[in-house]
């Protein structure tokens, strides 16, 4: 990327976070999280830390399971505590301990920064077998946090380095230009523009890397490097769904593995994060973060 070109996405970046803080603020007011502790946990790189939201379970003795969630952001929304209600149902409903990670964000920081910022938090989880039971490491993820996810599991650990990944509406194929992609119900209005969706691609992946990367793109992955119990989340109002349903249908295939996938209907890509009670969606919500919590009970 040039530096022209990236000082012309850094204003549009600028742009389009005001223009969705302010959308968010007049739907749901200001942003707020609630954890049970905050830490600052050590990054590879010198003289910086990954900031950590920690809802605790309950108080058990001993090493309990953990929970790394990765929240959403088209790769340059600044929403860490977006996935609040989530991350505090898990801890609530299972035994696991939710660290939820802020990771560095583009165009300031294109790949590989987020995906390292990951990497980094998962290892430090393992680091600690005295608090965290390291045979029961799972990872969760919505839309880029799904794509952080996926790429962190099936290409920097060991395949049985995680009990199960949980990803909700992911993306996994950077590669396939935005605008060839279809929702499953393409009369929903609510879709991502595929302009908007091509800039945040730009944004993160750097021209001097091939967005087939099996790092950038998880659908490019071996499948037999993926953990073995995998739940897949899709909405038929998102143009990410079939790629992502492509990618479980191909893990489906592997013998012993369980992976569980499910489309909610009259939803759309983030359509959690937006729900009214007693509406389609909110029932939706609710069916896909019990659905997490039994694959984590497991």
């Amino acid at each position: 990327m040039s530096f022209l070109q990236y000082l012309i996405d850094k204003c549009f970046a600028v742009l389009f976070r005001t223009l969705s803080k302010l959308v968010g603020y007049i739907r749901r007011g200001p942003l707020k999280s609630y954890p049970d502790e905050v830490r600052y946990i050590p990054s590879r790189d010198a003289g910086r830390t990954i900031k950590v939201h920690v809802y605790r379970t309950s108080s058990a003795p001993g090493p309990s399971p953990v929970l790394i969630n990765v929240h959403g952001s088209g790769f340059l929304l600044p929403v860490h505590g977006s996935d609040d209600e989530f991350c505090r149902q898990m801890s609530r409903e299972t035994k696991c301990t939710v660290l939820d990670i802020q990771y560095r964000l583009a165009p300031e920081n294109p790949f590989p920064a987020a995906l390292n910022d990951v990497q980094d938090s998962i290892n430090y989880a393992l680091g600690r077998p005295d608090e965290f039971d390291t045979s029961r490491v799972s990872l969760s993820g919505f839309s880029a946090g799904g794509n952080l996810t996926l790429s962190a599991s099936a290409n920097l650990f060991p395949q049985d380095t995680f009990y199960c990944v949980i990803a909700i509406y992911p993306v996994t194929d950077l590669y396939t230009n935005a605008h060839d992609k279809v929702a499953p119900n393409p009369l929903e209005k609510k879709q991502i523009p595929p302009r908007i969706a091509r800039f945040f691609d730009r944004c993160y992946v750097p021209v001097s890397f091939d967005a087939r990367d099996p790092r950038i793109s998880p659908s490019f992955a071996p499948v037999d490097q993926f953990p073995r119990r995998i739940l897949m989340i899709t909405a038929d109002g998102d143009t990410l769904a079939p790629e992502a349903e492509t990618l479980g249908s191909q893990l489906a295939k592997r013998p012993g593995s369980q992976v569980i996938m499910e489309r909610m209907v009259g939803c759309w890509h983030g359509w959690d994060k937006t729900t009214t009670p007693g509406s389609p969606q909110q029932e939706a919500k609710e069916r896909a973060y019990r659905m997490a919590a039994e694959m984590l009970n497991q």
